[in-house]
């Protein structure tokens, strides 16, 4: 019986540390899991550095890369495109102006009454989504179904469509295009899902202006802008401190008052106003300093324009979900801490970065939004909350980048025009000696505008970079709807009214 119980004892204690075994072997291959996940992590973070010394170098890169693009055609990845704007709104303009913003796959058209004085502007607006025929079909097609919006919301109105005043509006087309003149370019290509063949290369308000005399609507093309330059005339219009405008939203660009003087590529070029408005396309900026990491050259080589828009790639609303996706999917492929890859994870824009935002925003304590996102979104049910916090971390360095590398972009225009406190002086910190002048940049765009830790970020490292004693003058101001009531502005000012102030020696 002493044997027997002896025999039963022995083979509880072998089963036991069997199960033990087992346990002690599931938990080192699970640390060892854990371990290779965190090491994507810190991967990413040792990638994604911005140190202010860094950064400084982005600034002054900028800075060097402006100057390049004005001195000569293609001799800058900053083409620095010439407007032809050489005044901006003061708020003594009066009048009823128009505007129409074409930039998405939805159009705007818009009716502003200014009463001078920098009186308060409450434009009426209207939104019309384009249908997807048109936006592949003839330009005749598109501009005639535009205008016949134009023209049922100019009935609408006060100003009586027969009026024989002729109405002057402002033309949003946020396309890349070459401007001719304040009111004429030429559309170098289409974006944002448009493909109509027959308008590449061609004249752009010259085929509004026939679809609108097609229409018998008695308006003029005053202006013809893209979407930050609306943006900087707004903020002039609100604030005469007023120096440059930057969007950062689903994508990105910024433009800025330069000196005529200083567009040495257009040799001859004299404006009453001794300055014009230059529009960077800053979406296409590139410098080695910029901390690049394996899932941005993934990215970039997999999108539709590899090796073009690398600052836009990094920064943007358009990509950041998309690389925060792109993290999840290899610390997937690494490990089963998110259980099964899910087939979500390779599929490419999945994550929007309104949904990354919020989880990274997320600040309950269980991680809930977190949670379902990554479940309704990326199909990927019962993560642990530990591993909810790696994902709001992932978010964190991503977002923390694009917006240190933002501020450094407009520290780069400030040093380029003198108001950064440096007089000048590549990589050298702020000089006490020098008076600094208040400094408006207006902003616009929902990732500045909605994403507030994104916000935050880029004002500490806006801080870090100038310093608290320049960047206290140094205001970023929102200037909401710059595309559109921002162009009828422009269009008060170039009006027929306006004698133009553009002259090429």
């Amino acid at each position: 019986m002493g044997k027997v119980v002896l025999g039963v004892a022995v083979g509880v204690a072998v089963a036991a540390c069997a199960v033990a075994a087992l346990v002690v072997g599931r938990r080192v291959k699970s640390r060892r899991k854990w371990k290779r996940v965190v090491g994507v992590l810190k991967e990413l973070e040792e990638s994604c550095e911005t140190t202010v010394g860094r950064l400084r170098q982005v600034v002054d890169a900028m800075a060097v890369e402006m100057h390049a693009g004005l001195a000569s055609e293609g001799g800058s990845k900053l083409k620095m495109l010439l407007t032809f704007v050489d005044n901006l709104p003061s708020g003594s303009e009066k009048g009823i102006f128009y505007a129409l913003d074409l930039g998405d796959t939805n159009f705007r058209v818009l009716r502003v009454e200014l009463g001078g004085q920098r009186s308060y502007l409450d434009p009426d607006v209207e939104r019309q989504p384009i249908p997807q025929q048109l936006m592949v079909g003839r330009s005749e097609d598109l501009f005639d179904f535009i205008v016949s919006s134009l023209h049922q919301f100019v009935e609408k109105g006060n100003d009586s469509e027969q009026s024989p005043i002729t109405k002057e509006l402002g033309f949003t087309f946020s396309f890349p295009v070459k401007q001719t003149s304040v009111s004429s370019g030429i559309l170098i290509k289409w974006t944002k899902g448009f493909a109509i063949k027959d308008m590449v290369g061609k004249e752009v308000v010259g085929a509004l202006q026939q679809a609108l005399a097609r229409k018998g609507l008695n308006m003029r093309v005053a202006v013809l802008v893209n979407d930050t330059v609306g943006t900087l005339a707004l903020g002039h219009y609100d604030d005469a401190d007023t120096v440059a405008a930057v969007i950062i939203g689903t994508g990105t660009n910024a433009c800025y008052w330069e000196r005529t003087d200083a567009i040495i590529k257009c040799q001859g070029l004299l404006t009453t106003s001794g300055g014009m408005v230059v529009n960077m396309e800053w979406g296409n900026f590139w410098s080695s300093h910029l901390p690049r990491t394996s899932y941005d050259i993934e990215l970039d080589a997999k999108s539709p324009n590899p090796n073009d828009q690398g600052f836009e790639k990094m920064i943007s609303g358009m990509y950041l979900g998309d690389i925060v996706r792109r993290v999840i999917l290899r610390m997937s492929e690494e490990s089963d801490i998110f259980g099964p890859v899910s087939s979500c994870l390779s599929v490419p824009f999945s994550l929007r970065t309104p949904l990354m935002a919020a989880m990274h925003e997320d600040d309950s304590p269980e991680l809930i939004e977190v949670a379902t996102i990554l479940k309704d979104v990326l199909n990927i049910p019962d993560v642990p909350l530990k591993v909810r916090k790696l994902v709001v971390k992932v978010c964190d360095v991503l977002t923390r980048r694009a917006a240190r590398l933002s501020a450094a972009g407009i520290v780069g225009i400030l040093k380029k025009i003198g108001r950064d406190g440096s007089g000048g002086i590549t990589g050298g910190r702020s000089r006490s000696d020098i008076k600094m002048r208040r400094t408006v940049v207006a902003v616009e765009g929902s990732l500045y505008t909605q994403y507030t830790l994104f916000r935050e970020y880029l004002h500490e490292a806006l801080h870090e970079i100038l310093g608290d004693d320049i960047a206290q003058h140094v205001i970023l101001k929102v200037t909401e709807d710059g595309s559109g009531t921002g162009a009828a502005l422009l269009a008060a000012l170039h009006s027929s009214k306006s004698v133009d102030n553009i002259q090429l020696l």
